[in-house]
């Protein structure tokens, strides 16, 4: 079986704090809740840069540049629909003044699954109550420091 390749750019956004705004997603099909970081799949024509600056805007609100790639992973997961993939992943890194976070476009798969976000603490990350993704978020962000 060959496994769909799913570019998607994903987005490390800190407050002044330091703190990383996550989303909690509760699939409706299988497996327990989970934290990630927004983004998403990037769309046919789009280049990762494009799609991060729609993610943005679509699920936190904020229409901006969102800079120079920071890192990369490829990972195999299933999506929240059931099919099995590999994401190459490209990570932004924005730095924003404030916690205002409200979602301008989400989809209807988006509004089922996405149930909260939250601004999480370096500490918070390093313990974490629920799974999060990605899971080396932390060292992610700690290379980045």
């Amino acid at each position: 079986m060959t496994i769909r390749q799913r570019p998607a750019a994903r987005l490390l956004i800190l407050d002044p704090a330091g703190d990383l705004l996550l989303f909690r997603f509760v699939p409706y099909l299988a497996g327990g809740p989970f934290w990630a970081t927004p983004g998403g799949a990037v769309d046919p024509g789009e280049s990762y840069a494009q799609a991060a600056r729609r993610e943005l805007w679509e699920e936190v609100g904020l229409d901006m540049d969102c800079g120079p790639e920071v890192a990369r992973r490829v990972v195999r997961f299933t999506t929240l629909e059931g099919e099995p993939v590999e994401s190459d992943e490209r990570y932004y890194l924005l730095r924003v003044t404030g916690r205002t976070v409200a979602g301008a476009a989400l989809t209807d798969l988006e509004r089922r699954v996405m149930h909260s976000h939250r601004w999480w603490t370096p500490a918070q990350l390093a313990a974490p109550d629920e799974p999060v993704f990605p899971e080396d978020v932390l060292d992610m962000l700690r290379a980045l420091a």
